[in-house]
């Protein structure tokens, strides 16, 4: 299905907030760096130039960031799940999210370390039909 779809994306959104297990990590921020891929159809907004078309990738974001200041995860895992959802309840022509979260400098000696996801609407949706 993703084959036949375009990709939107966001790269390099950069967050602080809380998330870790350790008590430093649930007392002080930290930076969080999201990557995002929608996997949507934009051959309508491709042909009008509507933004009513296509999917607002601004709201996407700023549901993303709000949930990273006000949220206090423990796993990296969860806070991925969490903005895929997120993702998805900001617009119902997102058929598919891929996200990686990474937290810089969370392991000595390495530039970061993360997790990237692959979800599609009906897993982390069930059965909401999309509305479009």
């Amino acid at each position: 299905m993703t084959n036949s779809l375009d990709r939107i994306f966001i790269k390099d959104l950069l967050v602080r907030g809380i998330v870790g297990i350790k008590p430093e990590e649930r007392t002080n921020r930290q930076d969080i760096l999201i990557n995002a891929t929608f996997w949507v159809d934009t051959r309508a907004p491709g042909a009008s130039d509507a933004i009513e078309d296509t999917v607002n990738y601004r709201t996407a974001t700023k549901a993303m960031i709000a949930h990273v200041e006000s949220a206090a995860p423990q796993l990296v895992e969860k806070l991925a799940a969490d903005l895929v959802r997120i993702c998805f309840e900001t617009d119902p022509r997102i058929e598919a999210v891929e996200l990686t979260v990474e937290k810089p400098g969370a392991v000595r000696f390495a530039r970061s370390v993360g997790l990237t996801i692959y979800r599609t609407r009906a897993e982390v949706m069930g059965a909401e039909s999309p509305k479009g």
